[in-house]
């Protein structure tokens, strides 16, 4: 589609109006989990906008459905409020000339705000979807927020959305093709004791690290086109220099764009933890933390369409390139139950999941242009 001279026009005068809303989104501290206070911001804002029916899940997904009534089929447009950051007190904000500096401002709260200004001219033009737009400021994007909001999201409106796209990260690439993990928390524990007065009981901390450097140990299953990966990304536990350690943890995960490779990687993990129980190195307690599934049964014709649409999309208002990549997003949750989605960028910056975070101020209009025309496309073009 080409975007009106009404609707560039709007685009043009609200940079300063999205600039604004995404400093009032990073200052609302909203680790995974704990997004409430972000859900109610936005429902108020949409409804400042004049929205009508907005609510919030109970798993503190924020829903704007717009024309989702009877047995219209939905087209799903989402933007996370969680971030990777744990902090419950508000953190800090810097604008220069060139930037926007604060954790989590691109990821994923400039996405956000870029989304929610579409659906206030939408909302505000009286705009009326060719099918239903459900918009969604979901939770639990994040690590161990394990794609709680959008598994939510997909429950309560299962077999009425036909298709997915949700605003995370750089407008230079889209994802389209899911990135599966599992993630798990490995606990050790013995006797421990005095270093001296107890040397030789079992030590938690040298049991975690045995299975760690078994893990690691790993033959990475091959394929065409299948990438493997494992990490240990926290590791904890004991008491003091002079104390056997009695309990030590560390969390485990490993991914791929292959549910097989997923599947030979689980088989592997299995075995190493069986061994080290065998072997009486630790009582050793697996808990399951999190599970993302790869891409499922999905139309991939359908997929391809959408794909094309977007990059053509975001290469003509960015002028450069829009790769296309796998990944781990909220779209793993559709895409594994069959339904085509996409993770589509609306912003450049740098420092993603890091304080130093940082995103670009000129390409916020650009962000704006992707968002408007990917979502309006949905649209009638008359009132």
């Amino acid at each position: 589609m080409i975007l009106t001279d009404e609707l560039l026009n709007y685009l043009e005068t609200s940079t300063e109006e999205t600039l604004a809303l995404i400093e009032q989104l990073c200052k609302i501290p909203a680790p995974s989990g704990k997004e409430e206070n972000r859900a109610a911001f936005v429902k108020e804002w949409l409804e400042k906008q004049g929205a009508k029916g907005v609510y919030i899940d109970e798993a503190k997904n924020t829903l704007y459905p717009v024309n989702c009534e009877g047995k219209n089929e939905i087209v799903l447009f989402s933007a996370h409020t969680d971030t990777v950051f744990p902090d419950l007190e508000p953190m800090p904000f810097v604008r220069d000339e060139e930037y926007m500096y604060s954790p989590g401002v691109g990821d994923d709260t400039a996405c956000l705000a870029v989304m929610l200004m579409i659906a206030k001219y939408i909302t505000q033009k009286g705009i009326k979807p060719k099918c239903g737009i459900l918009f969604a400021a979901n939770s639990c994007e994040e690590g161990l927020g394990n794609l709680k909001g959008i598994k939510q999201i997909m429950a309560d409106y299962q077999g009425r959305i036909a298709r997915a796209y949700t605003f995370d990260g750089h407008y230079g690439a889209l994802v389209n093709e899911c990135v599966g993990s599992h993630r798990y928390e490995i606990t050790l524990e013995t006797e421990g004791g005095h270093s001296f007065g107890a040397f030789g009981n079992r030590n938690a901390i040298v049991a975690a690290a045995k299975i760690i450097c078994r893990l690691s140990d790993c033959d990475i299953p091959q394929n065409n086109e299948g990438i493997t990966t494992y990490n240990v990304g926290v590791v904890e536990g004991g008491t003091s220099v002079n104390t056997i350690a009695q309990k030590a943890k560390f969390l485990y995960e490993y991914r791929s764009n292959r549910a097989d490779n997923l599947e030979k990687m689980r088989v592997f993990f299995e075995n190493t933890i069986a061994q080290a129980r065998a072997e009486n190195i630790a009582d050793i307690t697996v808990k399951t933390v999190g599970v993302r599934p790869c891409t499922g049964d999905v139309d991939q014709a359908v997929l391809e369409e959408m794909s094309k649409q977007a990059v053509e999309i975001s290469e003509k208002y960015s002028g450069i390139p829009c790769l296309r990549k796998a990944g781990s997003t909220d779209c793993n949750i559709p895409m594994s139950l069959g339904v085509p989605a996409l993770c589509v960028g609306s912003y450049l910056g740098s420092g993603a999941h890091t304080r130093e975070e940082k995103v670009k101020i000129d390409s916020i209009p650009v962000g704006l242009k992707i968002a408007a025309e990917l979502i309006l496309g949905y649209c009638n073009a008359e009132k």
